[in-house]
């Protein structure tokens, strides 16, 4: 009897386990590893939160946690490596432009290629209410709200780096180009006017692109999969519940934003592993300290022009330190005794050692944000997407310069990296990260929380501000402004009426007597 109610108790308590994990989609069709890097911590955290998580993605988990399933896509077109050689443009003012275009074709691409993958099929054959949140990627593929409508789940959008334009309007979210860069245009809070008209006209242009050519694209591509009936693009977004964000206001800039649009930059960052003995050797007894150079995984540093590149070596020779740079090829000429070259490097690990003095970088996201996490000054020298963002912020900061890949030579990098060895840019740093990892809750936890709230909440309600909903008209209030221009008007229009109106009934006599 007492083996019969103990194992009745087990039962009651799994029962009640399983009831608390929730079924969690997460869709990320982008196949990009550095952004990537930024929505896998949070499934796998669900996943060891207890939760049962299903992941559609190009990237595969090698060592998954108990919860936690793949659904590969298939393999991309887009390229690993990007060469530098090809940023050597003359036309820097319509990039941004150019760049749009780009990510609207992949956008394009990526959606075709996840909406008929064996992976969505295998998962749409959940029923509807199956899941209890979608977790995917708003960047450059709102289709996946399609598949978010035909599962009826609530949705939490996630962006690996700063809000894009169209973003703010699907949130309720104010977009002031006066002080909120586009992510495109890339500069800091601190804007000229000249920059400011940049911005605006930047913000504005990109959003009617979107509308223009996204959001079509997006609607043939969803209504040949699921039918003609499935709602545009442009009205599934704003059915998402909550965003999270690769950012943190200590780094970006505070902003305004409304209770569903978090931020959880740094995510990705975990506690420093032992380095390997080689690089270990050389951080521990560099007297003067180390300099680490990298530009990430996809841009390829043994693709600079060979102008670029021997300028840097021959600045690198000037410096007391020693350097470590990302380099890919196994021999690199002319290469001074300070200068270490590596194919890989455990980027995270070497940012954290006390005798790393400064960052050579492009000013993608995630290195950055490890860099700001160990308080190390940054020389920042950006290529494309958000990076020119990421470093005009630390510059205004103080903990960063910024160079151009066009001015690179032995001078321009030999006095960056000079001038960010001073002190002044460690103590800055220091304050920086100071203010980026004191937080009330770690951001994985955060995150964590948010997702949990949204599932228990069915989709958070209460956190979506009216203005989701409103017409543009109302929103910006030009209805309002037309009532008061036409009562200011109004007076006016009466005045010279009457007067008009006096001279018209002047009587004809009296002209002639004041010309006599």
């Amino acid at each position: 009897m007492c083996c019969w109610k103990a194992f009745c108790l087990l039962a009651l308590l799994s029962l009640a386990v399983s009831s608390d994990s929730l079924r969690i989609l997460g869709l990320f069709p982008h196949p990009a590893i550095s952004h990537f890097k930024f929505f896998h911590p949070i499934m796998r955290g669900l996943a060891e939160a207890g939760h049962s998580v299903d992941v559609i993605s190009p990237f595969e988990d090698k060592d998954p946690p108990k919860g936690y399933k793949d659904h590969l896509l298939p393999p991309s077109t887009l390229t690993d490596t990007i060469n530098l050689e090809d940023f050597e443009r003359p036309y820097r003012f319509l990039f941004h432009y150019i760049e749009f275009f780009i990510l609207y074709n992949m956008g394009k691409e990526d959606c075709n290629t996840t909406l008929h993958s064996r992976a969505l099929t295998e998962i749409l054959k959940n029923p509807p209410g199956y899941y209890d949140v979608i977790l995917l990627e708003q960047f450059n593929t709102d289709c996946a709200m399609s598949v978010a409508h035909v599962l009826q789940a609530p949705v939490i959008g996630m962006s690996s780096c700063a809000l894009m334009p169209w973003h703010y309007e699907r949130f309720g979210a104010p977009l002031i180009p006066s002080y909120i860069s586009a992510l495109f245009q890339g500069q800091s809070q601190e804007m000229s006017f000249a920059g400011r008209l940049g911005n605006w006209i930047t913000v504005h242009s990109l959003n009617v692109l979107y509308k223009l050519f996204t959001v079509p694209a997006g609607n043939a591509l969803i209504r040949q999969r699921f039918g003609p009936r499935v709602p545009s693009t442009e009205d599934l977004v704003k059915n998402t519940s909550l965003m999270l964000i690769n950012q943190h206001f200590s780094l970006s800039g505070p902003k305004p934003l409304p209770p569903n649009v978090i931020e959880v930059g740094g995510v990705h960052i975990a506690p420093p592993k032992t380095l390997p003995s080689d690089l270990q050797k050389i951080l521990d007894n560099a007297s003067k300290g180390v300099i680490l150079i990298s530009w990430g995984s996809q841009l390829k540093a043994s693709s600079l022009p060979a102008a670029r590149r021997e300028g840097i070596v021959r600045a690198i020779g000037r410096l007391e330190q020693e350097v470590i740079w990302k380099y890919e090829n196994d021999t690199l000429p002319n290469k001074p005794p300070n200068l270490h070259i590596r194919k890989w490097l455990p980027q995270r690990d070497i940012l954290a050692h006390p005798n790393l003095k400064v960052f050579m970088s492009h000013g993608g996201l995630m290195g950055t944000t490890e860099a700001v996490a160990s308080a190390v000054p940054i020389v920042g020298v950006p290529i494309y997407g958000d990076q020119s963002l990421n470093i005009a912020a630390l510059v205004q900061r103080g903990m960063a310069l910024q160079l151009e890949l066009k001015k690179l030579d032995e001078n321009t990098v030999y006095e960056a990296l000079t001038k960010a060895l001073d002190p002044s840019f460690k103590a800055r740093a220091k304050e920086v990260a100071s203010a980026y990892n004191n937080r009330i809750q770690a951001p994985l936890e955060t995150a964590i929380w948010w997702v949990e709230h949204v599932a228990e909440t069915k989709g958070a309600p209460l956190t979506q501000p009216s203005a989701v909903h409103l017409p543009r008209f109302v929103y910006y209030s030009l209805d309002v402004y037309l009532v008061v221009a036409l009562t200011l008007l109004l007076p006016v229009i009466m005045l010279l009426g009457l007067i008009r109106m006096c001279k018209r009934r002047e009587p004809k006599g009296d002209h002639k007597l004041k010309r006599k």
